[in-house]
C-alpha cells in the first residue's frame, strides 16, 4: 500500500473542516464576564432581616452570603455597612418551618424537611438601580432524629446552616455569572 505525499495535508484539512464545522472550537473558552457591572468593586452585605422569628437565622444567612462573596467574588471587597459600597445585598428571611416527612415504626417523625423562604434584592448604589431581585427564594433541606435517646442531637441548626450555605452559593453564582442580573443592553 502506497501513500501519496499529500495524504498528511489532506488528513489535516479534513480534520480542520470537521473541528470547525462541529463546534468544538469554542468548547474550552473560559468564562471571564461577571454579571455585576464593572464599576462594582465593593459590596455591602448588611444584616438580613428576620421575619421568621427564628433565633439567629438571619445571621447565618448574612454570614454565608458574605463568606461566599469573599470566596468567589473575584476580588470584590465585602463590608457590612452600606456607606461607601458600590452595591448592596438586602435580604429578608420571611419564613422558617419544618415538617415530618418520614415516620418510624412508632409513628414518630424521624426525618424532617426544613423550608426557608427568603427575599433578596441587590442594588447598584452608583447608578441607583436594581441588579437582581427575587422575593420568593425557597430552600429546603432535611435532617434526621435518632431513635436512640442516648445519642440524641438536634439536627435542626446544622440543617439551617447547610441551607444558608447553599442559598449563598446559588445567589453568588447568579451574581458572578450574570444569570438573571439586569443589565442595560
Amino acid at each position: 500500500m502506497k501513500f501519496s505525499r499529500w495524504a498528511p495535508a489532506r488528513a489535516a484539512a479534513i480534520l480542520f473542516v470537521f473541528v470547525t464545522a462541529s463546534g468544538f472550537r469554542g468548547c474550552y473558552e473560559p468564562v471571564t464576564k461577571s454579571g455585576l457591572p464593572k464599576h462594582v468593586r465593593t459590596v455591602a452585605v448588611p444584616p438580613f432581616q428576620n421575619q421568621a422569628l427564628r433565633f439567629k437565622i438571619e445571621s447565618r444567612f448574612t454570614e454565608a452570603v458574605a463568606n461566599e462573596l469573599i470566596r468567589r467574588g473575584h476580588g470584590l471587597r465585602v463590608q457590612s455597612e452600606r456607606e461607601g459600597a458600590d452595591a448592596v445585598v438586602d435580604g429578608v428571611i420571611r419564613n422558617f418551618y419544618f415538617s415530618g416527612v418520614l415516620l418510624d415504626q412508632n409513628a414518630r417523625a424521624r426525618i424532617f424537611e426544613v423550608t426557608i423562604v427568603g427575599a433578596v434584592t441587590v442594588r447598584d448604589q452608583v447608578n441607583n438601580r436594581v441588579l437582581y431581585d427575587n422575593q420568593n427564594y425557597v430552600y429546603r433541606g432535611e435532617f434526621e432524629f435518632t431513635s436512640d435517646p442516648r445519642t440524641f442531637f438536634n439536627e435542626e441548626d446544622p440543617a439551617a446552616q447547610r441551607i444558608a450555605r447553599k442559598f449563598a452559593e446559588d445567589l453568588v453564582s447568579t451574581l458572578v455569572n450574570g444569570f438573571g442580573v439586569n443589565e442595560k443592553k
